[in-house]
């Protein structure tokens, strides 16, 4: 069990673009919580404890004063494991003191055959009872990789859950009649609701809400201002944030600003008609893996940002917008050395990490202590 903390004061990194930051914090960094393996989402409960999925395929449970409890969550399911797959995403239903429900999302099947599934719990007394499946994503493809996994929960009381592409099956993005690579949009039940872009459409999918994507792994709704953001992975180079429109072709693989591993071009075309161009696109890759917008108290300068964490970078990514344009960015916390699996916004203000390593640590991001006056 973990009963010692380690505080640290840093100061923010300096912003990217020509000119300097107007909205530089100072901040310091606690960790809260060791011994996680492998974490990957983290979501806050009513009562002030937090919920951890570890990839390997344990949910767990961690007191608010960051103390791990020591056995995993009973009744999640682990799902498939592999580079890339097995527990993912736990997001907590929009009306959980109502309902106890706890969402979550993992690889399932096995090496030759696995795609991505949500499923919904009812958290008791600190266990998951009830659990069933809502979607599970189709085809089941071969391999370890690219199964996306985030959730966005809509005011329309809808769902909006990523998929990869699977990797090796990067053409099917641009099939509508199945799942890989794209965002699905579903009822809190797991249905696809008749409002879809291609619902009853033949040969199409009822569940796809937008389509060309490689690997999104960042999702953010922006209440304020009804606009939906993801991030995803490129291949090398061409990672990218996205703003979501129904029905749109984000172009992945006819489109990229990325090549492939090998060096080896996949597509001649940065942009093309009838695709979405990028809201931002980073070259060399910085691997982002979680998305949130900050609509805290303790950062004022950073309300409204959008924050992507970033697995190769070992960071997080400011972002501001202003009028749909990107007009600053801020490379935090690359002090720690770590790769960041994900960011979220407490109930509190604060920003918490969690550091994708078989050693991970939650991390808790506060403003810097005022200095004593003379």
């Amino acid at each position: 069990m973990f009963r010692s903390r380690r505080l640290a004061s840093l100061l923010c990194a300096t912003a990217l673009l020509a000119g300097g930051s107007a909205h530089a914090a100072d901040y310091r960094i606690e960790t809260l919580t060791e011994g996680l393996q492998y974490p990957w989402s983290l979501a806050f409960l009513p009562d002030g404890r937090m919920l951890v999925t570890e990839r390997v395929g344990r949910l767990r449970l961690i007191e608010a004063d960051g103390t791990l409890q020591a056995e995993p969550v009973p009744g999640a399911p682990s799902g498939y494991q592999d580079v890339q797959a097995g527990l993912m995403d736990v997001a907590l239903d929009p009306e959980f003191d109502r309902t106890s429900w706890v969402y979550l999302t993992y690889a399932y099947g096995r090496e030759q055959a696995n795609n991505t599934r949500l499923a919904r719990g009812t958290l008791v007394d600190g266990r998951l009872e009830d659990v069933q499946t809502l979607f599970s994503a189709h085809p089941a493809k071969a391999g370890g990789s690219h199964f996306g996994g985030r959730i966005a929960f809509l005011p329309d009381k809808t769902l909006v859950l990523t998929l990869g592409d699977g990797f090796d099956y990067r053409e099917e993005a641009q099939n509508l009649d199945n799942h890989l690579g794209k965002l699905v949009r579903l009822t809190r039940e797991g249905t696809a609701p008749e409002d879809n872009p291609f619902y009853g459409r033949t040969g199409m999918a009822n569940e796809v809400y937008s389509y060309g994507h490689r690997n999104v792994q960042g999702i953010a709704y922006d209440r304020q201002n009804q606009r939906l953001y993801i991030n995803e992975h490129g291949p090398r180079g061409g990672d990218e944030i996205n703003l979501i429109q129904a029905g749109r072709n984000y172009g992945w693989p006819l489109v990229s600003f990325g090549v492939d591993y090998t060096g080896a071009q996949i597509t001649p075309y940065q942009n093309l008609p009838d695709t979405e161009p990028p809201l931002l696109h980073w070259t060399p890759s910085i691997a982002p893996s979680a998305l949130a917008i900050y609509d805290g108290t303790l950062f004022p300068e950073w309300q409204g940002d959008l924050f992507s964490a970033a697995l190769a970078a070992k960071q997080v990514r400011r972002v501001r917008l202003a009028d749909g344009e990107v007009v600053e960015q801020e490379a935090l916390f690359e002090e720690l050395g770590e790769r960041i699996r994900d960011v979220r916004v407490g109930p509190d203000g604060a920003l918490y990490l969690l550091t994708d390593s078989a050693e991970g640590r939650l991390l808790k991001v506060t403003p810097a202590e005022q200095p004593e006056s003379e």
